[in-house]
């Protein structure tokens, strides 16, 4: 176990130098980012939207039952939204994103690497990384930071849909004590977080799928880590990065 521990971490980390040092080399592949946006971005919305909008729904149903008993639901606006806008949307944005672009992506590059595909870019002088890897690295950055944003709106809106309904709380207090709780460090924070967790999917992914040997049997091991090892990272990362930005701001 703390030897896979130890080859992942050196892996990794030069598959993170390498990646760095291919970033900013131009030209660069547009085409190829815009395709990964699609593929990120695009498909992944109607996931985001559903599990946003159930969080923001049930954590207002628990909450609101909870503290109804004390005469707390007018407290149930704030709680719910700085709730989500600081770890529920990006976290659970994340652990979607992980478990459906991340799996993806690592099922992609592994069956790439099986079929010698990758050893064919790297015969005719092609650079696997700037060509496979640093797209969907681009396409994560851009697109988790969006989904995150929107998860927030939507949860947000699942919790006044139930706040109204069933803790019978005015539409117009609850959008009020929602709105001037928020503080512009709440937003900055969450979005903060998904840039780095963008990074812990994609290399994850990138990596697992790179590092496939033995056929098609190993594509199927390696999604699944990919999958595990991503999500753990979002979660530890969320910790440590809530830690700091409470340091920052």
């Amino acid at each position: 176990m703390t030897e896979e521990i130890l080859i992942f971490l050196g892996g990794f980390g030069l598959l993170v130098r390498t990646v760095s040092s291919e970033f900013w080399r131009r030209p660069f592949e547009i085409r190829l980012i815009i395709e990964q946006i699609f593929h990120v971005g695009s498909r992944s919305l109607p996931l985001i939207l559903i599990t946003a909008l159930s969080t923001g729904m049930v954590m207002t149903l628990q909450f609101g039952i909870g503290l109804a008993k004390f005469g707390g639901a007018p407290y149930v606006p704030k709680i719910v939204a700085l709730s989500i806008l600081r770890e529920m949307g990006p976290v659970f944005t994340s652990l979607m994103v992980a478990a459906r672009v991340g799996a993806g992506m690592a099922s992609e590059i592994g069956s790439m690497v099986v079929t010698q595909q990758i050893d064919a870019m790297r015969a005719l002088g092609t650079s696997p990384i700037r060509k496979i890897v640093v797209p969907r690295v681009i396409a994560c950055l851009i697109c988790l930071p969006l989904l995150a944003a929107i998860a927030n709106v939507i949860g947000i809106l699942g919790s006044l849909i139930v706040g109204t309904n069933e803790l019978q709380l005015d539409p117009q207090f609850f959008l009020l004590k929602a709105v001037t709780t928020l503080k512009v460090s709440d937003w900055t924070s969450g979005i903060g977080k998904c840039v780095f967790f963008s990074l812990f999917i994609s290399l994850t992914a990138c990596y697992f799928g790179l590092n496939v040997k033995q056929g098609t049997k190993e594509v199927g091991l390696a999604t699944t880590r990919a999958v595990v090892v991503s999500s753990m990272l979002v979660l530890i990362g969320d910790f440590l990065l809530t830690k700091l930005f409470f340091i920052l701001f």
